[in-house]
């Protein structure tokens, strides 16, 4: 189903971007996504084990056809500028680029087009130490908000790493957390937290403090929330992982709508891929149904592009994004019998 209406939202897929690649025009288990300006998006390739594609990747979106690949950089290393497990990517509000690495617990700093910057963080459970880095996300202050998550923990920094705060621990109650993944914070300053192990969303006050959940029940349960985002007239998107699915709520939390992936139109740099390899070309051809290709498989992250109010869905073991208009002027078909 390539246009979802409920509630009174329109969702329009649009293309998808991507393929799996090391290097150059793809992504290698893509987990972050950031929309700066201008129809620039960083997308974090976490890599594997057999193949060391870990990079940032900084690539314009526009429509369909038109991507392109225009910085690389935070490739797999432990020396300053470079990452073993990076994580989650955000921008502050000059477009510098801050990316966590969950394995060396630092969080490393470029500018938009790559350069290497400074890097910060130590090791450990006492405030300010990093256990885990994971969602990365900025305030109206510029203040950086870090997911510590084998700490269980929010915790808030200056851009140059200075403590300033933080608030959780392990727990299944409020403001507890087991092993927080993804974080947003939205126009007012609240906080939403991918609360990974707990199944579940917890919105705060900047603060802090408590203000509700989504997690859902029955069919409807969130199973290994990883991360979440907002659009401008405050809905919630939230990356349902294991369910593969793409949950949309109300303000208030109520179910819209889930989005299941429909990209039926290959990717441009997937189709460069299948044009230059035909035993490929027949092997799709003998295949009764490819819509076990359209699906998400475990979607790891969302972003909002205000500009264009397009969702973006990293599609982790697809190699790719798949891309949906959030379509404020559509009219409803009508038909003369």
């Amino acid at each position: 189903m390539l246009t979802t209406v409920a509630e009174g939202r329109v969702y329009d897929w649009s293309h998808a971007v991507g393929r799996g690649a090391a290097a150059g025009d793809g992504f290698n288990q893509p987990c972050s996504i950031v929309a700066g300006a201008n129809g620039m998006m960083y997308v974090v390739s976490r890599g594997n084990e057999n193949n060391f594609g870990s990079r940032v990747s900084k690539v314009f979106v526009g429509a369909p056809g038109d991507e392109k690949v225009h910085a690389e950089f935070c490739r797999y290393g432990t020396d300053p500028g470079r990452a073993l497990w990076p994580n989650s990517v955000a921008l502050d509000s000059q477009e510098n680029v801050y990316v966590s690495d969950d394995w060396l617990n630092r969080i490393s700093v470029f500018d938009q087009d790559g350069n290497f910057l400074s890097v910060w963080g130590t090791s450990g459970s006492a405030q300010g130490q990093l256990n885990g880095p994971a969602g990365l996300a900025f305030d109206k202050d510029d203040n950086l908000y870090v997911v510590d998550s084998r700490n269980h923990r929010i915790q808030v920094f200056t851009k140059d790493g200075r403590y300033l705060g933080g608030c959780g621990k392990l727990g299944t109650g409020p403001v507890e957390f087991n092993l927080p993944w993804g974080i947003h914070i939205d126009v007012n300053d609240d906080v939403f937290v991918a609360d990974w192990k707990n199944n579940r969303v917890q919105k705060l006050t900047k603060n802090g403090a408590f203000l509700m959940q989504i997690a859902g029940e029955g069919a409807r349960a969130l199973n290994h929330p990883t991360h979440v985002t907002t659009d401008s007239e405050g809905d919630i998107y939230v990356c349902d992982w294991a369910n593969h699915k793409l949950r949309i709520y109300t303000p208030d939390g109520d179910l819209i709508t889930s989005l299941v992936g429909d990209a039926q139109v290959m990717s441009k740099w997937g189709q460069q891929s299948l044009n230059a390899n035909p035993d490929m070309v027949k092997m799709r051809r003998r295949v009764k149904s490819l819509e076990r290709e359209w699906r998400f498989c475990y979607p790891t992250a969302v972003a909002y592009d205000k500009g264009n109010d397009t969702i973006l869905v990293a599609d982790c073991q697809r190699g790719r994004l798949q891309i949906y208009k959030k379509d404020k002027n559509y009219s409803i078909p009508q038909f003369n019998l």
